[in-house]
């Protein structure tokens, strides 16, 4: 008598279908992430992969599984690869206004670690980073995992398993023929994969040409070659400050709810400028950066180069580039740096740049609490540069001077006060608890705006104190933005337009650039000129020269 044969427990039946249903749905949303991420639209999941049934059909014609187990892995870092970059993209559109360049970008992300540390601490940042480097990890297993099991599944219908793989490639090829898209920008014939390694390669093409014209401008520098005696005639005897307001963008005076209060600001001021006998000119520049890496823009200004990566920062800095601080130097002024933000020595700022004082936290007798990123607050740092660098007898001075106060994440925020109540910065000890903090402000993007807002009203206020308390008739001010601030200020496809303003007292400082066209007072218009940022330092060379 003989038994009849029986299947598979049916407990490992049901499990051996939910696995298989789960490595199917793992491997359908890893080949779609990508556009999952860059579009934020859960249409983005109606789409047919092509990476995923290309990646099963060569798993199933390898017949040795040392090569199936290498390709699972090698298609599993791409994938996740492919989303990583996808999401760092989302990242740097909503932070900086461009995708994430592959080619120069990671220098960048050094820089985005740092801006983490200092919102959530070190250990916050840390565990941060070691929580999506453990997601990265066990994507990859999974993915992996995925692949080899369905291979396995297949493997006892490979032949019909191949026709079907051809038939859904025919179906693909059909769809991307018609551009079928139902979120736009992302075809239902997908190949998310595929289009990231096109793009790298396309980035790596593109950063080659642009390096050649970059070298070549770098290379051509006639000011360098300007005698003492032909740099900066026009501005003799004159203290001039460069100040770059942080995230000073053309959104914080046209167009937007919050713009209304800052040109408020800026109205009467020049009322109270004009009233002190000041003139004032102002523009737009372009700025080589968006919503950050204000560097960039730092020595785009001064280099007269179109520096947008943090690899051309590095290449430039270690050169010998002419910038403006240095004309003023072989000009004969004495030249300083003060950067707040800074809290210990900074190499470029006497290797590249050639200044002969740093200021920087640590080293201006600020004895007050922090106001988020803004270690020492706007006012506190026109005060400290007044006193002992301005009011004490001095050879003319030039001065490069980073105003903080309205970088991200704009809360809490300093107030004005009187001059002579500033002392060693304690006075500001309670007024960080009376702001919010930037945890509950960063829950609704139109509290966000508000204070960025209020964040440069504060910072231009202070500057106009400043100058009518002072009263300087030496003093000549170049006052403009680094960028626009962040996208959720800016809003999606803002340009990278920042105000520019050149205030003096003595009006031939004004005549000089009367042939620039720039309009009068502190607030340009929606018709005023606009240059990209790296034109600047020729075009000031040359009107202040002989």
């Amino acid at each position: 008598m003989t038994s009849a044969r029986r299947g598979p427990p049916r407990g490992r039946g049901v499990w051996s279908v939910v696995a298989t249903t789960l490595a199917a749905l793992t491997l359908f949303l890893a080949s779609l992430a990508p556009g999952l991420i860059a579009s934020d639209s859960a249409l983005a999941l109606v789409r047919v992969p092509l990476e995923c049934v290309l990646a099963l059909a060569v798993l199933l014609l390898l017949p040795w599984p040392w090569a199936r187990r290498a390709l699972a892995i090698l298609i599993a870092l791409l994938l996740v690869l492919a989303t990583i970059v996808s999401a760092l993209d989302r990242v740097f559109e909503a932070t900086v206004g461009r995708p994430f360049d592959v080619v120069s970008g990671w220098s960048e992300l050094v820089d985005g670690y740092g801006v983490v540390r200092d919102s959530t601490g070190t250990a916050g940042a840390i565990g941060l980073l070691a929580l999506v480097a453990l997601a990265a990890a066990g994507l990859v297993a999974a993915i992996t995992a995925s692949l080899l099991h369905l291979a396995r599944v297949l493997a006892p219908r490979r032949r019909p398993s191949l026709i079907g793989a051809s038939a859904v490639t025919a179906g693909w090829l059909v769809l991307a023929l018609v551009g079928l898209q139902l979120v736009p920008g992302e075809p239902v014939a997908a190949a998310d994969g595929l289009s990231a390694a096109a793009s790298t390669v396309d980035q790596v093409r593109v950063a080659a040409r642009d390096q050649a014209v970059f070298d070549h401008a770098a290379s051509s520098d006639p000011y360098a070659k300007l005698p003492a005696s032909d740099l900066l005639t026009g501005l003799k005897g004159k203290d001039v400050v460069i100040a770059f307001v942080e995230s000073y963008g053309q959104v914080a005076v046209q167009g937007t709810s919050f713009s209304p209060g800052v040109d408020a600001v800026l109205r009467n001021g020049n009322a109270a400028l004009a009233a002190h006998g000041y003139t004032e000119r102002s523009a737009f520049l372009t700025s080589s950066t968006f919503g950050g890496i204000s560097w960039l823009a730092h020595s785009t200004l001064q280099s007269g180069l179109w520096i947008d990566s943090q690899q051309r920062y590095d290449q430039v800095t270690s050169g010998t580039r002419f910038t403006l601080a240095a004309a003023f130097r072989k000009a004969g002024w004495r030249t300083v740096s003060d950067v707040p933000s800074d809290s210990k020595p900074w190499p470029v700022g006497t290797s590249f740049y050639h200044y002969e004082q740093e200021l920087n936290a640590k080293n201006v007798g600020y004895r007050g609490p922090s106001f988020s990123y803004a270690q020492v607050p706007d006012q506190y740092t026109w005060a400290y540069f007044q006193q002992h660098e301005l009011a004490v007898p001095h050879q003319p001075l030039m001065a490069e001077i980073d105003l903080v106060s309205s970088h991200t994440p704009w809360t809490p925020l300093p107030k004005v006060l009187p001059w002579d109540q500033l002392g060693d910065g304690s006075v500001y000890d309670p007024q960080p608890a009376e702001g919010l903090p930037p945890s509950v402000v960063w829950q609704d993007p139109r509290h966000v705006q508000q204070l960025y807002g209020q964040s440069i009203q504060y910072t231009m206020s202070s500057l106009i104190s400043f100058l009518t308390t002072f009263d300087d008739p030496n003093l000549v001010l170049v006052v403009l933005g680094d960028h626009q601030p962040a996208t959720i200020v800016s809003g999606p496809g803002a340009n990278h337009d920042v105000p520019i303003s050149i205030i003096a007292k003595d009006p031939a400082v004004t005549r000089r650039i009367a042939s620039w066209g720039w309009q009068p007072g502190l607030l340009p218009s929606a018709t005023a000129p606009v240059w990209r940022m790296d034109a600047f330092r020729n075009r000031f060379l040359t009107a202040y020269g002989p």
